[in-house]
């Protein structure tokens, strides 16, 4: 197995909606705002290389959307999501397997892109099969108005009406190794309804690709929940599991959406689980 990072393009949101309830006093000191209270943000994605498949975990934004759109997010530096594929030595041709963590537009936008005259829509990757599970797909294409900004259906309904879209199977338990993909999947409802977060293994080590269940090291203290999660209370006891169970397990942290803090460990102190190494992306792959 090879693992290849993806940079799919950074952008910035609002420090408040990161960390919720959390003063700015405390949040800025991990994540420093700019004068418009914007604080960095990654769509570091994952390529899995396994035998004859190729997967690709998430895939940003994408660039379908309007600029009136993109100017919400303040797009910034160099990355794309083809450029990255073709440092890896790939394109998106080669993908077989899409596999969506959830179908917020920042993880799933460039799942879709315009068709040739512009008149409509069809997937970015068009020899891949996309992933998601029933229980998501039911939430995200019925969406309640807290999150329907989220679930943009161009992104979305495309997958299906293509015959591309399958779906994971969740188990009764939080933690499913029973699946057709090469790793295990841990689902959790407190950011979205069956949000699904990947354990692979990788040599020696345990990767867990974090989504939105930790979207930075500056959100390691359990407390520190996102106010864009539609269930905060159920966050919280998933959050703190999962934490509990990578201090137990050394895993190592691939952090979507940190744009400085790529990949990290975390440890057991008498505050609870914080973190312990940093990692660049060469000290993990290479």
């Amino acid at each position: 197995m090879n693992l290849f990072p993806v940079e799919a393009g950074n952008f910035k949101l609002d420090g408040g909606a990161m960390f919720g309830v959390v003063p700015k006093t405390l949040w800025s000191k991990t994540n420093p705002a700019d004068a418009n209270n914007m604080i960095d943000i990654a769509a570091r994605c994952l390529l899995v290389e396994n035998g004859g498949r190729l997967t690709l975990i998430d895939n940003g934004m994408g660039d379908k959307q309007s600029e009136k759109f993109f100017s919400y997010y303040y797009r910034w530096g160099d990355y794309s999501l083809d450029d990255s594929l073709a440092n890896a030595g790939f394109h998106r041709d080669d993908i077989t397997d899409v596999f969506l963590t959830h179908l917020h537009f920042d993880h799933c936008g460039g799942s879709v892109q315009w068709n040739k005259d512009r008149t409509g829509y069809e997937p970015a990757f068009k020899n891949a099969t996309y992933w998601s599970n029933r229980q998501h797909w039911e939430w995200a294409t019925k969406p309640n108005r807290r999150e329907r900004a989220s679930f943009l259906k161009e992104n979305i309904l495309p997958l299906q009406e293509s015959g591309q879209l399958k779906f994971v199977e969740d188990p009764s338990s939080d933690y499913s190794e029973a699946n057709e993909l090469d790793f295990g999947i841990f689902f959790a409802d407190g950011h979205t309804e069956k949000q699904m977060i990947p354990h692979i293994q990788y040599k020696d080590k345990t990767i867990v690709f974090m989504a939105d269940l930790l979207p930075t090291a500056g959100h390691l203290p359990v407390p520190y929940v996102m106010g864009y999660d539609t269930r905060p209370l159920l966050t919280l006891p998933e959050k703190e599991k999962f934490l509990n169970a990578a201090a137990d397990e050394g895993y190592y942290l691939f952090l979507e959406h940190d744009a400085h803090n790529p990949i990290i460990t975390v440890k057991h102190t008498e505050k609870g689980v914080r973190l312990d190494e940093r990692y660049s992306l060469t000290e993990i792959f290479n």
